[in-house]
């Protein structure tokens, strides 16, 4: 016996009629033979399942048409192509069937060419879709795979890059690490928000996240001099220091270039370095843009990055307490700051206090 034979299952309440089919097929397939509809569901759903089933319509109890809903309605056996077996002929009733599920109709009585040649079509077929769906499925792995590998390589580019921007500036310590998490929250806060819902969807709210730590990468190309000065910059030192943002912007561009499209995964980080300077009045720099014109982006970064300024020592300055900075970026709503971002900062200025403490640079 050839244990690599397919297995059919016949259904019918007429003996004579199971003990032809049988002889009809027992060659070249395994047979399994029942005589109602609530074995066939059994044996349907046992393991090893049958290939195919050949299922009269007349029968008691449950008739075939029932029993094949059954099948077609649980997935467990949804796969298994069942062909009809009956006397009834008609456009009604093949319609029914093939309406129900059925793959095709054999018509009593039964002729062993025909019986052959159906029950061969229709398990190519089956091999035919199990082929096709074992192909979708590694293909969609594959695609999933894929995907990881580039996510993966995208964010150890971004840290990469946070990481040489943060080694010019001994200084700033977790600054890149506590902007990081402000900002996701934030722009959490106001995923909701009318003007802001549109535009802060999860996979925004991410890549905002991830592209946090580039937002100073312009610092790469400030003299040391400046970039490391004991003291406050002097206005042409300052004028140099505010470069950064298009030393940034231009850098990110670049690379953008390379990749041969401007909507990249760098996009937010482009903006966020350019703009997180610019002020809704104005007022800011490089470009002195203002209201909505600034890049959600930068708009967003701009409190995260004052208030870690603000709560922050240096040597030039002491640092401000929590309750000092809120009340700073307090007077710089509709002026500063996009006044429903500050709200939305003021709302949750206590979680900001709780990452300035979880990355504080002596934690560090």
């Amino acid at each position: 016996m050839n244990d690599n034979r397919k297995t059919i299952l016949v259904v019918d309440d007429v003996l004579d009629d199971l003990a032809v089919l049988e002889e009809i097929l027992r060659n070249k397939y395994r047979v399994m033979t029942v005589m109602n509809g609530e074995a066939a569901l059994s044996i349907a759903q046992a393991n090893p399942q049958p290939d195919l089933i050949l299922l009269d319509i007349m029968m008691p109890d449950m008739d075939g048409y029932e029993v094949c809903r059954r099948l077609i309605q649980n997935p467990a056996t949804e796969t298994i192509p069942v062909i009809f077996l009956t006397s009834k002929t008609g456009i009604v009733n093949e319609k029914l069937g093939f309406d129900l599920g059925a793959e095709d109709y054999i018509t009593k009585p039964l002729r062993p060419a025909i019986v052959l040649a159906r029950v061969k079509t229709h398990l190519r077929l089956k091999s035919t879709r199990e082929f096709l769906q074992n192909k979708i499925e590694y293909l969609d792995g594959e695609v999933s795979r894929r995907a990881r590998e580039v996510s993966l390589v995208q964010d150890v580019t971004m840290i990469a890059l946070g990481s040489l921007a943060e080694t010019r500036d001994n200084e700033t310590g977790n600054h890149i690490r506590r902007t990081q998490n402000y900002i996701k929250i934030l722009a959490e806060r106001l995923s909701n928000h009318p003007r802001f819902r549109q535009y802060l969807t999860p996979v925004y709210i991410e890549r905002l996240y991830k592209s946090a730590p580039l937002h100073d990468i312009g610092k790469v190309g400030i003299p040391d001099n400046i970039l490391l000065k004991p003291d406050k910059l002097d206005p042409a030192e300052f004028e140099m220091m505010k470069t950064h943002t298009t030393i940034g912007y231009n850098a990110i561009l670049a690379a953008e270039r390379s990749l041969g499209t401007y909507s990249s995964f760098l996009s937010i980080a482009r903006d966020m370095t350019w703009a997180h300077h610019e002020k809704w009045d104005g007022s800011g720099y490089p470009r002195g843009l203002a209201g909505d014109k600034i890049p959600i982006a930068g708009r967003l970064m701009a409190i995260p990055d004052v208030y870690d300024a603000l709560i922050s020592a240096r040597v030039y300055k002491v640092a401000f307490s929590h309750n000092e900075s809120i009340e700073i970026i307090r007077q710089g709503m509709g002026s500063h700051f996009d006044p429903d971002i500050a709200h939305a900062f003021l709302d949750i200025s206590e979680w900001f206090r709780d990452i300035s403490i979880s990355f504080s640079d002596k934690a560090s």
